[in-house]
């Protein structure tokens, strides 16, 4: 039987980094990857599949609510800014070290913007910004509330918008499109140079633990219906949406409770080379009264393959795939005895998201430019094109009798560290070294004690709260602007061969 030390599932954002660190940790271990689509990053870190943003709460007021009180609690949007730190310090350690190719090719500059209209709504964006701004992660942010300076700042919103209706924005230069697919790519590439198994339209068939604590690894190649068995000592179950089967299919008993609930994102992509030259930002807003996090509205400017699009999204569809290219009867076959309390649990606690599905479900064309229109009060229908984005699983967790449903990430891992795997959704991508390094943590606590010296060279403020360190945190800051290209710049449109999408 074939041997290999690390098996990874999945050619996404989180197996090419998981298998990048350790190929650069330990390169005498040998890494298998398996996708059972043709190509890399053809689901969720497919660029067209997410909207692209260095999710690190500069923008996402979901990040940083309100407390009943009237102040604005920050803790969750420092914690994930901390975590984007990181992923920046390995990318830029990356690009210095010849991993990764020109990073223009996956990052760009581009302002994150918060935008609220409405008296209350603008009073919490100024505590928002009273309470951020002088925090090190978000220095340089501005609160705008001059219509003439938000009419200079974004002529495309502005046009037609009754400013006797009061508008607010947070704004800061610093933030970043990534397209998360390029990167994956760009990654994978240097794990196959690097002597990595990179097999595609492959399919993992079966998880068997063996008494010795490997796994035997069965897949299957889609073209030639030919099966093979690997031994592996460490498998990775980093599949997006197709995660949860194949833990469920392990039998580990951390899986064991966890459920999924499918959503699928649409988005409307302009057509309009005018619209599109006109924005330069990506611009959040709020949730509606009662909708999920993950409904946040937003207009982004994207850069991919060096050419500017726009965007604007989410709108929430719904079927039982688990992936884009999924089966109608995965969130059935997900249904087990150990899970069904939960399940069934929020299926009678969140009647705010059927509600918001429903109603999502039966919007019109007309409707959903009816939604662009709080963001482009001129919006017209014809200038926009409406796209089948990633389709995102979300966790549910047990809790108590029932269930818990989460809007995040959750890694799951065997107690003997022997596999591993990631739930869930947004941030994710953002904090993908994170995430990987929380894996190599639990699964390999001897080797990663080993590993240490190495890493804190990729990410020098590696086990450090840079919040807490402001001279480190200037020194990680102005050392990734330059390996990754970002302070060349002020925008992305300005950074040569960038072109419109709608020209192409």
């Amino acid at each position: 039987m074939e041997k290999t030390d690390v098996v990874l599932i999945g050619a996404g954002i989180m197996s090419a980094t998981l298998g990048t660190l350790l190929r650069q940790l330990q390169p005498d271990w040998t890494i298998s990857v398996f996708e059972r689509l043709d190509a890399a990053a053809a689901e969720s870190s497919d660029p067209w599949n997410n909207a692209g943003t260095g999710h690190s709460a500069l923008c996402e007021l979901n990040y940083s609510p309100q407390n009943a009180d009237g102040s604005v609690d920050i803790g969750k949007a420092v914690d994930i800014n901390e975590r984007f730190q990181v992923s920046r310090q390995f990318w830029a350690a990356a690009v210095d070290t010849g991993v990764l190719d020109d990073p223009a090719g996956f990052i760009n500059p581009i302002p994150h913007v918060s935008f609220v209209h409405g008296a209350d709504n603008v009073d919490y964006l100024r505590k928002r910004y009273e309470a951020l701004a002088p925090h090190p992660l978000f220095r340089g942010m501005e609160y705008i509330d001059s219509p003439d300076e938000f009419a200079a700042r974004l002529p495309l919103m502005a046009k037609g918008r009754d400013f006797a209706d009061p508008i607010a924005l947070n704004w800061t230069d610093g933030g970043t499109d990534i397209d998360f697919g390029a990167l994956t790519k760009q990654l994978l590439a240097y794990l196959g140079r690097s002597g990595g198994e990179i097999a595609f339209g492959t399919e993992v068939r079966d998880l068997d633990k063996q008494s010795d604590g490997s796994w035997n690894v069965t897949v299957r190649n889609l073209r030639t219906y030919r099966s093979r068995t690997l031994n592996a000592k460490f498998v990775f179950v980093g599949a997006g949406g197709g995660a949860l089967p194949l833990l469920q299919k392990s039998g580990i008993a951390e899986a064991k409770g966890f459920g999924g609930f499918p959503i699928s994102g649409q988005f409307l992509r302009s057509t309009n080379p005018e619209l599109i030259a006109a924005h330069e930002a990506k611009v959040y807003g709020k949730a509606a009264v009662g909708a999920p996090p993950m409904s946040v509205p937003h207009l982004d400017t994207r850069v991919i393959n060096g050419r500017k699009g726009l965007l604007f999204g989410p709108y929430a569809g719904w079927t039982p795939k688990f992936l884009k290219d999924g089966s109608n009867a995965d969130l059935f076959k997900s249904i087990k005895a150990n899970n069904i309390a939960s399940l069934v649990g929020v299926g009678l606690t969140e009647m705010g998201l059927t509600k918001y599905l429903v109603e999502e479900l039966l919007k019109s064309q007309n409707g959903k430019i009816g939604v662009l229109e709080e963001f482009l009060p001129r919006a017209q229908g014809r200038d926009w094109e409406l796209i089948t984005a990633g389709q995102r699983v979300q966790v549910i967790r047990r809790k108590g009798a029932g269930g818990v449903l989460e809007f995040g990430t959750a890694v799951i891992s065997a107690e003997d560290g022997s596999i591993a795997g990631l739930l869930g959704a947004s941030p994710g991508a953002s904090t993908c070294v994170t995430a990987m390094l929380d894996v190599m943590q639990r699964c390999f606590p001897r080797e990663y004690a080993e590993w240490t010296p190495q890493l804190e060279e990729l990410i020098p403020s590696l086990g450090k709260k840079l919040s807490e360190n402001q001279a480190l945190f200037q020194e990680v800051w102005d050392w990734t602007n330059k390996s990754l290209k970002l302070d060349e710049s002020s925008n992305a449109a300005a950074r040569p061969g960038v072109e419109s999408l709608a020209q192409v």
